[in-house]
């Protein structure tokens, strides 16, 4: 991929981008950061992104074990600071009204689950996609999905739709 068609590829598909890892993270400004990141990372392998599973799964991929590890990093932290001053952190602000539905849906999932949702349905890979960037079985993609689904249905159904 010469620097032409990498700086073409960034613009075509940053936006989508962070938009799939905030439904995975819940966190825009983290998505922001860590995709920002992962791109700085593929521009010095930008010839190799062609030859692995495409430059988008590539960035999204490190893009989701960045913001794993900061989530890791961040709970060392907190610790650490607990242990210090005896007491708990400050509490986080809620989100904002404006909200999408969706999101907060994907935030009562398991991570795992939350990752392959948004892959199969928001990133629009096939199962067996979703098995060969997360390294994980289809078979066992296909049990996170459905499990994924039974969950969401009560929050993104229509109440009247639940008898209410």
């Amino acid at each position: 991929m010469t620097d032409e068609e990498f700086e073409e590829f960034y613009t075509h598909s940053v936006k989508h981008l962070v938009g799939q890892v905030y439904l995975m993270t819940g966190d825009l400004h983290e998505a922001q950061d860590v995709v920002q990141e992962a791109f700085v990372r593929g521009w010095s392998r930008r010839a190799a992104l062609e030859r692995d599973a495409g430059p988008e799964a590539w960035i999204r991929t490190v893009a989701w074990r960045l913001a794993v590890s900061r989530w890791r990093r961040r709970g060392r932290a907190a610790a650490a600071w607990r242990l210090r001053d005896g007491g708990a952190p400050a509490a986080s602000p809620a989100p904002d009204p404006g909200t999408v539905s969706l999101v907060s849906a994907l935030r009562t999932l398991p991570e795992r689950q939350r990752r392959m949702a948004v892959l199969h349905y928001v990133c629009d890979l096939s199962v067996e996609q979703v098995a060969a960037e997360t390294g994980i079985s289809a078979g066992t993609v296909k049990t996170h999905l459905f499990r994924a689904r039974a969950a969401l249905r009560p929050h993104l159904v229509p109440e009247e739709e639940h008898g209410v």
